[in-house]
C-alpha cells in the first residue's frame, strides 16, 4: 500500500511550511515514527516523523515551500529494508528495471551535480550567465529557477592571488519571518531607548549566601534571570501601560505577566515565553526558564511555547555585549536588555568603590508608553535589583527562595 504523507498543522495560525532538510535518502527504508525531514515554519523547526514503516519517495525538495496538508513523501508500506532477502527475479524483469535506473541516472546526470533545469537555463542564458559560475541549492547541487532569478552577472576578472569564493544559501522560513518581523518594528512603531545601570552587589551577595543550598533543595541554579523577572513584574504592575499593547485604535491592557525571554537555540534566537510570570517565586522563575531553555537548545521548542507574551527580557551579556539597543518584540510595546556585568568605579557615599555594575536598556513604543512612564519603569527595575530583600523578597529571603 502507498500511503501518502502529508505536511501536519503546527500551528493555528500556521498555512505553510518550508522543506528545511530530508533527514533520510529517497529510496530509504524508514521506520514508523522516524524522523524523516526536519521542517520550517515562521516560528519554529519541527521534525516530521513517518506516519508508517516502508520505504519513502519524495515528493518536495529541501528548500520547498509547501502547503499545510501537502502530500511531501510517499511510503511504501510493502516496502522491506535493504537486508532483507528479496525472491529471485525473472531476467525480463531484471532487465526492466535496470532499464528503468538507467532512465533514472540519466535523468540525474541531467537535472542533478550543478546542471541547470530548463526553466533556469533559459533565464540565465537571457542573462549571459554560464551556469558554471552559478551555485545550485536544489537537490544534488541542481540550478533551480530561483537560483537563476537570483543570479548577478559578474562585475570582472578577481586577482589571481589570494582567495575570493562567496556561497549562497537560502534563509530558512524562521529567519526570514524573524527579519520581516524585525524591518516591521522599526517601521510601524515609534521606538525609543532609555537607558540606565544597576549595581548588582546585592544580587551577588545573595546569590553567593543562597545559591548552594537552593540548588541542593530545588535541583536547579540561583541565576539572575529569575531576580530580573521578578523586578520586571513589579515594574508592570505600577506602570501597566508597557505591559500592553496596540490593536488599531485600541489599546488593549493586560492584568498578568506573559514574559517573553529570548534564549540562543540552534536554529537561532527564539523566544519562549514564561506564562503568568506573577505567579511564580524564584525557583518557579528559574525551573521554567531552565525547561524552555532546554527544549530551545534540543530543537523540541512548540508554536505554542513561543506564541504570545506582553513583555520581552533579553540578555545580550551573555555574549559580552555592554550595551545595546534591543527592537521590540511586536505587537509587545518594551523590551528589557540586559549587558554584561563589569567592576567599575562608583561614587558611594561621597567615596569611590569598585562594584559590579551592568547597563540597563529599556526599548518603548512612543505611541503608547510615555517618556516619563519608560524612565519610571527602568528606575523601578534598578530600584528592585538593588535592593531585592526589600522589594522583591519582603524582608524575608529564606522565605523567598523557599529554604
Amino acid at each position: 500500500m502507498i500511503l501518502e504523507m502529508k505536511v501536519p498543522s503546527p500551528g493555528e495560525s500556521i498555512t505553510e511550511v518550508e522543506i528545511a532538510q530530508w533527514l533520510v535518502a529517497e529510496g530509504d527504508y524508514v521506520e514508523k515514527d522516524q524522523p524523516i525531514a526536519e521542517v520550517d515554519s515562521d516560528k519554529a523547526t519541527l521534525e516530521l516523523p513517518a506516519e508508517e514503516s516502508g520505504t519513502i519517495t519524495f515528493k518536495a525538495e529541501e528548500g520547498d515551500a509547501v502547503a499545510v496538508g501537502q502530500v511531501v513523501c510517499l511510503i511504501d508500506t510493502e516496502g522491506k529494508p535493504s537486508g532483507d532477502a528479496a525472491p529471485a527475479e525473472a531476467p525480463a524483469k531484471k532487465e526492466a528495471a535496470a532499464a528503468v535506473v538507467e532512465k533514472e541516472v540519466v535523468a540525474q546526470a541531467t537535472y542533478a551535480s550543478g546542471s541547470a533545469s530548463p526553466a533556469a537555463k533559459k533565464i540565465l542564458n537571457e542573462k549571459g550567465i554560464d551556469a558554471n559560475a552559478v551555485s545550485g541549492t536544489g537537490r544534488d547541487g541542481r540550478i533551480t529557477k530561483q537560483d537563476a532569478v537570483d543570479a548577478v552577472p559578474s562585475m570582472g576578472t578577481p586577482p589571481t592571488h589570494g582567495s575570493r569564493d562567496d556561497s549562497r544559501k537560502k534563509l530558512s522560513m524562521l529567519r526570514r519571518k524573524v527579519a520581516q518581523r524585525l524591518v516591521s518594528a522599526k517601521n510601524e512603531t515609534a521606538m525609543l531607548t532609555t537607558f540606565n545601570e544597576v549595581n548588582m552587589s546585592p544580587i551577588f551577595a545573595l546569590r553567593n549566601e543562597f545559591k548552594e543550598t537552593f540548588k541542593a533543595k530545588h535541583n536547579v541554579g540561583l541565576g539572575f534571570m529569575s531576580f530580573f523577572t521578578q523586578a520586571v513584574v513589579r515594574a508592570l504592575k505600577l506602570y501597566p501601560d508597557v505591559n500592553s499593547m496596540i490593536d488599531g485604535d485600541y489599546q488593549i491592557e493586560y492584568d498578568y505577566c506573559d514574559i517573553s525571554v529570548a534564549v540562543s537555540g540552534p536554529k537561532g534566537l527564539m523566544v519562549p515565553v514564561v506564562r503568568s510570570a506573577e505567579t511564580l517565586s524564584f525557583r518557579g522563575v528559574e525551573t521554567e526558564i531552565k525547561r524552555l531553555a532546554i527544549r530551545a537548545r534540543d530543537g523540541k521548542i512548540t508554536v505554542d511555547e513561543m506564541t504570545g507574551g506582553t513583555f520581552t527580557i533579553s540578555n545580550g551579556g551573555v555574549f559580552g555585549s555592554m550595551l545595546s539597543t534591543p527592537i521590540i518584540n511586536p505587537p509587545q510595546s518594551g523590551i528589557l536588555g540586559m549587558h554584561n556585568i563589569i567592576e567599575r568605579p562608583i561614587a558611594v557615599n561621597g567615596k569611590v568603590e569598585i562594584h559590579p555594575m551592568m547597563y540597563l536598556a529599556l526599548s518603548y513604543d512612543h505611541r503608547i508608553v510615555d517618556g516619563k512612564e519608560s524612565v519610571g519603569f527602568l528606575v523601578a527595575i534598578k530600584e528592585a535589583l538593588e535592593d531585592p530583600i526589600a522589594l522583591l523578597m519582603d524582608n524575608d529571603p529564606k522565605k523567598a527562595l523557599e529554604l
